[in-house]
């Protein structure tokens, strides 16, 4: 039996960053807080970077909770969505060419989303990630942590609960 010889690393990378891109892309709201995502391999840190119109509370000066709930249902978003679409993006079944064309995913809907804010979010770059604790094939549960200088010292944290999309995601 005869195997087919692995992809190279280059190819690879470029489909999971463009797959990314896209998904990334299909959420207006994103860009609009200037979220990024760092990837290695299948995880993702959501980077919420500083900026002075996120300040809330000029006094303190204090993030914005509308801004910190925001960073954290994205991050859970993504991240939920970024974990149904890996083995799709693994096995080359997302084609490259389409992402470029206004491809947009089916993404899950938010059915809750509880936020605990743990401390005032200080003036600076946030970060975040998500943990799915359970994903089915009708309703996925996602915790999230933000924390900024350091991560076991969360500013805030959010538990979400989700509709899956029906159907290949792609």
């Amino acid at each position: 039996m005869s195997r087919r010889p692995p992809e190279p690393v280059q190819v690879v990378k470029q489909r999971r960053d463009a797959a990314l891109a896209a998904l990334v892309g299909s959420v207006p709201f994103i860009s609009f807080l200037g979220v990024t995502f760092d990837r290695r391999g299948d995880e993702l840190t959501a980077i919420l970077p500083y900026r002075r119109d996120l300040i809330g509370n000029p006094m303190l000066p204090a993030l914005h909770g509308g801004a910190t709930a925001g960073f954290l249902e994205i991050t859970a978003l993504i991240g939920l969505s970024w974990g149904m679409l890996w083995e799709q993006v693994e096995t080359g079944a997302v084609d490259v060419a389409a992402l470029g064309e206004g491809w947009c995913p089916k993404l899950p809907k938010t059915i809750d989303f509880a936020t605990d804010f743990l401390r005032s979010g200080l003036p600076r770059d946030a970060y975040a990630r998500a943990e799915i604790t359970r994903s089915g094939r009708r309703y996925a549960s996602v915790r999230v942590e933000a924390w900024q200088d350091n991560r076991q010292r969360p500013h805030a944290q959010a538990i979400g609960h989700f509709v899956m999309p029906q159907g290949p995601m792609a």
